[in-house]
Order: C-alpha cells, then sequence, then structure tokens
C-alpha cells in the first residue's frame, strides 16, 4: 500500500503550510488524507525582519509619539452632585423647579475626562464666564488602582 501526500497550494507568501501526519485509508484502498496543517510564518520573502531595529533612544524617542496624540480632543465634565428621582417627580419638572443634589455647598467639584475622575476643584469667576481652580488632581497610579477594585 503506497500513501500519496497531498500537496498544499501556498495562499500567502508569507504562510508555509506543511502537513503534520499522513495516513492511509484504513479501507484498503489508496489515498491519504492530511490532519491539521502546521502555519509557519516566514518574516518575508527575502528574510528581513517585519520590525525595525529598537534603537538605543529609550525613553526620549517615545515623546515623537506623543505628539501624534497631543491634538485628540477629550470631552472634560465638571459634575455639581448627582441623584436619584422617581420617573413621576422626573415628569413633575418645570421650569423654577428646584433639584436637591448629593454634593453639600462648598464641597469640591469632580472633573471627568470621558467619564473618568482625573481632579476635584472648585468653581471660580473668569470675567464673565465659570471656571473651575483645580484643588486635588489624581494620579494615574491612583486611576489604576480605581479601576482595578
Amino acid at each position: 500500500m503506497a500513501s500519496t501526500l497531498c500537496a498544499l497550494k501556498e495562499s500567502s507568501p508569507r504562510i508555509n503550510r506543511r502537513p503534520l501526519m499522513e495516513a492511509t485509508m484504513e479501507n484498503g484502498s489508496e489515498g491519504s488524507m492530511t490532519s491539521d496543517a502546521e502555519f509557519v510564518r516566514e518574516d518575508n520573502a527575502l528574510g528581513q525582519p517585519l520590525f525595525k531595529p529598537l534603537s538605543g533612544q529609550g525613553a526620549g524617542g517615545a515623546s515623537n509619539d506623543i505628539d501624534m496624540i497631543l491634538d485628540i480632543p477629550v470631552q472634560l465634565t465638571v459634575e455639581l452632585g448627582r441623584t436619584k428621582i422617581s420617573i413621576k417627580n422626573l415628569l413633575q419638572l418645570s421650569q423654577g423647579s428646584v433639584v436637591e443634589l448629593n454634593a453639600m455647598a462648598g464641597e469640591p467639584l469632580d472633573i471627568l475626562v470621558n467619564g473618568t475622575l482625573v481632579a476635584q476643584g472648585e468653581a471660580v469667576m473668569v470675567d464673565d464666564r465659570l471656571g473651575i481652580r483645580l484643588t486635588d488632581v489624581i494620579t494615574p497610579a491612583e486611576r489604576i488602582r480605581k479601576l482595578n477594585q
């Protein structure tokens, strides 16, 4: 009984397909079947690496990467407080209604960036506009710690 190896065509120049196992059919007829194929990635046709070699710049080279994201807009929100009310009370709200919040007068206001608390501060007047003076900035380590809780 001779067994024949099934040839697999390469569909990508970066992948070699080699059969892992060759078997002969049990019923006596000649043929072959291959089980799973092993996929081996080559760097490229010339054997060149796909990634640039690391330079010895260290963290100094990272400033170029940071420059790329500095102009991405983010949503900054200053939150006075929160409360929960029933739908019945919500539907009864009208002009002049007062909604009580969970925050006390004079408490720091929460400053959120894209919904994540990053600082606290107090309201101030800047000319004829409202502003906020930061009184406490949450460190990145504290933010990560809060995410893990």
